[in-house]
């Protein structure tokens, strides 16, 4: 007998949503039936299973590995840790897909789950046909082995591959999200100093939420910076693959600034590589990877999107402004990690010889509203971004279609999208100055009201 898993719970790029609102352990079961028909549809027999701190993801957590090991698949859990320590594992170990329960950096009554099949990303309408199986109670059969491995140590062995010297006074927020054992595990071992906030793992989330691309959430690790004297802090989402950072004079350094500074020694060590950045980020990021002598690759938003992308092109690195980097051959494994870019960053600051601060200050000024959203019915989401592209392509606009519209004008560029993740239509700008920037968000919202549609 078939299982009809919650539609609301399956995104573009993960599964996700509100546990006990379609997301319980019957869902978590099926999907682990799924996916292990898909494992073994694609010859494989192992899959690794990882799960961040939420207190709901040990529940999900034991109901899909059940799920897995019914479909007839061996099942390695390495137990509480980020997603990047599931992404790493599933290379190392002897498997062939991996699963990470993890809420990424929603609110804590959230959950889900992260997928990879091959070593490569499973997402869009790979999750939709993890439905149809269930539906179609289509599932492979077998009693499947379970095993754990402690992957911790060796996982912080491969981030201190990334160091290259230096010694910082460094402040660490992990948000009492699952990085917070391997940042202490991590700053046992770099020199210098290093101030912690909140590393012990609590679902509850009961000091910020974990997200470090909202500013409100980066308060704290601001304050024990400027309070401690350090030269600069980072702070990580709930499943660590969200990476944030503030200046020692309080500046938030957002994602396509760390993809910049971190494009300096890559593209010195990898001339003329490409580097691949998504849709919202800077357009001073890709005239610095052209000016370094690489090749800029603007790609369409979301972590799945990038890690395909970063594949076809060869790039050694990639990033989004949601604070996902990227690190491809030879130095990772193309996935995102955001212990390990910290562990790039602090390298990247050394070698330059320059302080954070320098290192900024030395960007081409810019102004940039944060994302704007736009309510929209869900029917009307996508045709409202094609009513727009023929209206400005009617006008002789120079109009970008990678993902959405990306529309560049004398006053700088903005873009709208429809959200992959919710009813809503995604917008941004960014210009040389305030007036430029006011010009820019007037165009946008001047286009909606042409299709009904209103910021809220």
């Amino acid at each position: 007998m078939g299982v009809t898993i919650d539609p609301r719970i399956l995104r573009e790029y993960d599964i996700r949503g509100v546990v006990g609102q379609g997301l319980d352990e019957g869902a978590a079961h099926a999907i682990g039936r799924s996916f292990a028909t898909r494992v073994r549809g694609a010859g494989g027999r192992r899959v690794a299973v990882g799960r961040d701190g939420r207190t709901s993801s040990p529940m999900l957590e034991a109901a899909l590995v059940a799920g897995l090991a019914a479909g007839g698949v061996d099942v390695v859990r390495v137990g509480l840790g980020p997603s990047p320590m599931l992404y790493w594992a599933e290379k190392r170990l002897e498997v062939d897909a991996g699963i990470q329960v993890t809420g990424s950096h929603n609110p804590g009554d959230q959950n889900g789950f992260k997928f990879v099949l091959n070593s490569g990303p499973f997402f869009g309408d790979d999750l939709q046909d993890l439905a149809r199986i269930a539906a179609a109670g289509a599932w492979s059969e077998g009693a499947g082995t379970v095993e754990e491995a402690d992957v911790l140590a060796d996982y912080v062995g491969h981030l201190l591959s990334g160091y290259a010297g230096g010694a910082f006074r460094i402040g660490w927020d992990a948000g009492n999200g699952a990085a917070g054992p391997v940042i202490e595990r991590l700053t046992a071992l770099l020199p210098g100093t290093h101030r912690l906030l909140y590393t012990e793992v609590d679902g509850r989330f009961p000091n910020h939420h974990p997200d470090p691309t909202e500013e409100a959430n980066l308060a704290d690790l601001r304050r024990l910076v400027a309070a401690e004297g350090l030269d600069f802090g980072f702070a990580f989402d709930g499943d660590g693959d969200r990476i944030g950072a503030v200046t020692s004079d309080g500046r938030t350094l957002w994602g396509d600034q760390l993809l910049a500074i971190l494009a300096g020694p890559l593209l010195a060590e990898h001339p003329g590589a490409a580097i691949v950045a998504d849709v919202k980020a800077s357009s001073a990021l890709f005239e610095r990877i052209a000016a370094l002598g690489g090749r800029p690759v603007m790609w369409k938003t979301g972590h799945s999107n990038i890690k395909v992308r970063m594949r076809e092109v060869g790039a050694p690195i990639g990033g989004e402004m949601s604070g996902h980097i990227f690190f491809g051959p030879p130095d990772g494994g193309g996935y995102d990690d955001a212990l390990y870019a910290a562990v790039r960053l602090i390298r990247a600051i050394r070698l330059s010889g320059q302080t954070l601060e320098a290192l900024i200050d030395a960007m081409p000024p810019r102004v940039s509203t944060p994302d704007l959203r736009f309510a929209v019915e869900p029917a009307r989401k996508e045709a409202v971004v094609a009513e727009v592209i023929a209206r400005l392509e009617a006008a002789g606009a120079h109009v970008d279609l990678i993902d959405g519209a990306r529309v560049t004008t004398p006053d700088g560029w903005w873009l709208l999208r429809a959200s992959q993740t919710e009813d809503r239509l995604t917008a941004r700008a960014e210009a040389a100055d305030e007036a430029k920037l006011e010009r820019l968000v007037a165009e946008i919202d001047a286009q909606l009201v042409k299709s009904g549609v209103r910021r809220g």
